[in-house]
């Protein structure tokens, strides 16, 4: 029996004009573990006319993680953060009761070619910490465990795994895990893992059971602790999962819980801007969607 459960694969979606693919939710499997929303972005060029440019919105329930492989985004948020975000560098921001935040190409790439592309990522929160303080957090890429193993680059990006911690300051059991191979070789490292599990394939290959996938497929164990497969040459993955929740989550727009009480609340204050603002760009905002969301 296979230990693949779901492929999934990488849907167009947009993020304001910005096009991204999809991973999670999928209407199949809405969360691997904790993880409950996970956008590629790019890799896309912009030139000196075009910028990135997510104005600000709202969030509860959840922690974002950014990831970037290449380009620069300015966070700005109502904690009064305002931090570049370089590749390999993690930018953990959690929304807990409300909070908003704003994603920008920074001023001085403003008039530049730039090329986008990583990983934008949220986690939900434990139902009893839903309604935390928000909080925020950035870690380089220089603090971020990594090591080689049989000639395997490892980055634990966030989470537990390999008796190793990140310093990411995560609020349940999980983990993210990625994996840089130049060349072909076996990989056994279900050991290391526990609760669900999913594969997300950047760039490569690997080979399952006599299966072959390749990038942009993100595969869903049915069993983490049997996590085995061959990787090919010059392949980058993304292993992540962990322990999952007792109760349902719900999403709506950029809201998570497992209240849709919560959520009902968190938009109607949203609609009536009664979240707080950020210092510099108070007359800025996305609007709640008029049209219902699938």
């Amino acid at each position: 029996m296979s230990n693949i459960q779901l492929i999934i694969e990488e849907r167009a979606a947009t993020i304001g004009k910005f096009m991204v693919g999809r991973l999670l939710p999928f209407r199949q499997k809405r969360m691997v573990g904790p993880f409950i929303y996970i956008d590629h972005m790019g890799p896309v060029k912009l030139n000196e006319r075009e910028n990135f440019d997510v104005l600000p919105h709202p969030h509860i329930g959840l922690s974002t993680l950014t990831f970037l492989f290449e380009g620069s985004i300015m966070h700005r948020d109502t904690l009064g953060n305002n931090v570049e975000v370089k590749p390999g560098a993690v930018n953990w921001m959690t929304a807990g009761k409300g909070i908003v935040h704003s994603e920008r190409t920074p001023e001085y790439l403003r008039e530049s070619e730039l090329f986008m592309h990583g990983l934008q990522i949220w986690v939900a929160l434990p139902k009893h910490l839903e309604q935390m303080e928000p909080a925020f957090s950035h870690i380089e890429e220089s603090e971020i465990p990594s090591w080689t193993e049989d000639d395997l680059q490892f980055k634990l990006v966030a989470g537990e795994a390999f008796d190793k911690k990140s310093p990411v300051p995560v609020f349940s059991k999980l983990f993210m895990i990625e994996i840089k191979s130049k060349s072909k070789q076996s990989v056994n490292i279900g050991h290391h893992l526990y609760g669900e599990a999913g594969m997300y394939i950047l760039e490569g290959a690997i080979e399952s059971e006599g299966n072959l996938y390749g990038p942009k497929q993100l595969l869903v164990a049915n069993e983490s602790t049997l996590c085995e497969f061959t990787i090919h040459e010059n392949t980058s993955i993304y292993i992540f999962g962990g322990e999952t929740f007792a109760e349902e989550r719900f999403i709506d727009w950029n809201f998570v819980s497992s209240s849709k009480e919560l959520i009902e609340i968190a938009k109607n204050k949203w609609k009536e801007q009664l979240f707080p603002k950020i210092q510099g760009e108070e007359d800025e905002f996305i609007p709640y969607p008029s049209l219902p969301r699938k």
